[in-house]
């Protein structure tokens, strides 16, 4: 889970605790002299840590509940594994969701033609649309928009027919073909590897320039085939020419993509594609990056876009149909909404069975305390301090929650580490949890084993020695 809900994840645990231990009233007075017996205590929790008899009375009195100790660290180690396996789910699915719109911009609108679904100025419904590049000209009047983009569907459909023959001397195969200006590279998460990418005098002098993938690259330019067959060395592609669709075109740029599907594709500019391919004017999508708008601000530089096309291709600005729209900055918005309530609900489950497994910590120490009473008694007669007593059962509950929650976060660490291994699929991409979250975690269970082993403490500071072995 990211580092803005370790705030949230620290103030909710405390509050768990708190209002348990305040429900069985055992949280002490918050008095001046109250706070110097806290500290008192702290420093002689941290002074046994190093006498060899107090941890040979923690090892004894452990060894005499066995069965006990044991259902108590298993309670406590399943509350912080659930805890960690929730918070690494969600992060892997958090990187999953990013990692699919890592494909194209986050901040990247795309607008493509489509049919009219509402008649309109005396036209009917179903009537096809195409744009133009008039209106890539007066989307550039549009304040907001970062790099605007064009795109010409040289088979006439993004999702179909968009592959052409490519061919270099006797190697040729199907990939994808994209007729679009510069811009396009910044709607991209493309990477040049080699070369360059399209530029302003590409359009403009109508070249026959081409930016391929590197699948593409070592496909027609590499010397080995298909069984493997060769040095599998590949040639230098830069300068070279390759036939598309029947149209020579010289390669300029290869770049690289961690999505295969987009790495498969070459990129020619708009303009002599329009010339090359019969397309005239033609275009069949607009895009633009909105730099760092919001999502509020994203929409209203949208409704501008569609409302200019709605005025020159004459359809109505609510016709839904007539234009498709794809909102990167609006679906990423909605990504983080859910996000943000999954991680809550992820953090309240979480914590809740961690809370649940620390107060078995302190129900076994209550009754750690009610069977020690007269050993207790006898401690006060000899001259034993409550703060000693109060150290002795806090430093046995440290122990006891440390250890379990320590045993609870590996195992959580090593399940998330094979997860991947178990599922193949790409909605969960490294599930993890940030090594700040750990560390926290692993302090988080040394205060709740202070606080768990705080209440029955008190009560053994309280003990009147005379009484107590009276009633022995």
């Amino acid at each position: 889970m990211g580092l803005a809900f370790l705030p949230l994840l620290l103030f909710t645990f405390t509050v768990l605790v708190s209002a348990l231990l305040y429900m069985i009233g055992s949280l002490p007075s918050v008095r001046p002299r109250g706070v110097w017996s806290l500290f008192g205590v702290f420093f002689a929790v941290i002074l046994s840590m190093f006498s060899l008899d107090r941890w040979g009375e923690v090892f004894d009195t452990i060894k005499r509940n066995k069965l006990r100790t044991v259902l108590t660290c298993v309670s406590v180690a399943w509350g912080i594994f659930v805890m960690v396996v929730l918070l690494g789910l969600g992060q892997g699915l958090n990187n999953g969701i990013r990692k699919s719109f890592r494909r194209e911009a986050a901040n990247g609108i795309y607008i493509s033609a489509s049919k009219t679904s509402i008649p309109f100025a005396g036209y009917g419904v179903g009537r096809k649309l195409t744009f133009n590049n008039r209106d890539y000209e007066t989307a550039k009047e549009v304040e907001g928009i970062d790099h605007l983009g064009e795109q010409y569907f040289i088979h006439g459909g993004r999702f179909g027919g968009g592959e052409m023959k490519t061919q270099k001397g006797t190697k040729s195969n199907l990939f994808g073909v994209n007729a679009v200006n510069p811009a396009a590279f910044y709607l991209s998460t493309s990477d040049i590897s080699q070369g360059r990418f399209l530029n302003d005098l590409d359009l403009e002098l109508l070249r026959k320039a081409c930016v391929i993938g590197e699948p593409v690259r070592d496909f027609l330019f590499g010397h080995a085939d298909n069984n493997g067959h060769g040095d599998g060395t590949v040639d230098d592609p830069i300068g070279q020419w390759v036939v598309v669709g029947g149209v020579p075109f010289q390669v300029v740029g290869v770049f690289h993509d961690d999505n295969e599907e987009t790495a498969r594709q070459l990129y020619i500019p708009v303009s002599t594609a329009q010339l090359a391919f019969n397309g005239a004017d033609r275009l069949g999508m607009l895009m633009f990056t909105v730099g760092d708008s919001n999502a509020e601000e994203a929409a209203v530089i949208k409704r501008k876009v569609v409302a200019q096309l709605a005025a020159s291709h004459q359809f109505s600005p609510d016709d839904k149909q007539a234009v498709r729209i794809f909102d990167n900055v609006e679906g990423f918005a909605k990504f983080q909404q859910f996000f943000n309530v999954i991680s809550l609900f992820v953090l309240v489950i979480g914590l809740g069975t961690l809370a649940a497994g620390v107060v078995g910590v302190s129900n076994i120490m209550m009754i750690a305390v009610k069977e020690r009473t007269k050993e207790i008694g006898v401690r006060k007669a000899l001259g034993a301090t409550p703060q000693s007593i109060v150290a002795m059962i806090v430093q046995e509950a440290v122990f006891l929650t440390s250890v379990a929650g320590l045993l609870g976060l590996s195992a959580g660490v090593v399940f998330l580490g094979i997860l991947p291994k178990l599922i193949d699929t790409e909605l969960i991409d490294n599930p993890s949890i940030n090594i700040g979250v750990g560390v926290l975690a692993a302090a988080g269970l040394m205060v709740a084993g202070a606080l768990a082993g705080f209440v029955p403490a008190r009560s053994a500071a309280k003990v009147n020695p005379i009484e107590t072995l009276r009633d022995q």
